[in-house]
This record gives structure tokens, sequence and C-alpha cells, in this order.
């Protein structure tokens, strides 16, 4: 059973660390949406869905914003509750 609080905690720091650059890697970044990423076929998507403009708090809003200018506290928080799950049933399977 101290497995699993090596691995919850595994989860978070890994979670939290690799966020960033996922974000980014998908195409948003801190100069804005890259051209051509996945990050861009989302804001069509959202773009188009909405008439036009992507709307406040959506999650392509919410994702360009940590891209641009980081994680906040309560999103950093949320990544590693989600890293610290993940952790946690990962132990189950080793």
């Amino acid at each position: 059973m101290a497995g699993l609080g090596t691995a919850a905690t595994a989860g978070v720091v890994g979670a939290v660390a690799a966020a960033p650059f996922v974000v980014g890697a998908a195409g948003f970044t801190s100069a804005g949406i890259a051209a051509g990423s996945w990050a861009a076929g989302m804001m069509s998507s959202a773009a188009v869905a909405n008439g036009g403009g992507v709307a406040a708090g959506s999650l392509v809003a919410v994702l360009q914003s940590a891209g641009a200018a980081g994680l906040s506290g309560t999103a950093s928080a949320a990544v590693a509750g989600v890293g610290a799950t993940v952790g946690w049933l990962a132990s189950f399977i080793g």
C-alpha cells in the first residue's frame, strides 16, 4: 500500500510539470495560437460553432490563456488532482 502514495505523488509532479509543455505542443503558445496546429483547428471549430467568435471561458479560451501566461494556481491544482488520480489508478496496474 505504500506504493499508492508514491504513485499518486509521481502523478502530481508529472502532470504539473508536463502541462505547460503539452499545452504549448498543442499550439497554445505565448505568441498566440500556432498556425496549422491542433489548437488552430480547435479555434476554428469553436468560432464556427459560435457564429464567428470564441466564447470567453470556453476550453479554447482557457487553454490559450494557459499557453500565453502559464497555468494559474487553480489550474495547477486541477492538473495536480488529475495527475494524482491517474498515478493512483496506475498503481493498481503495475
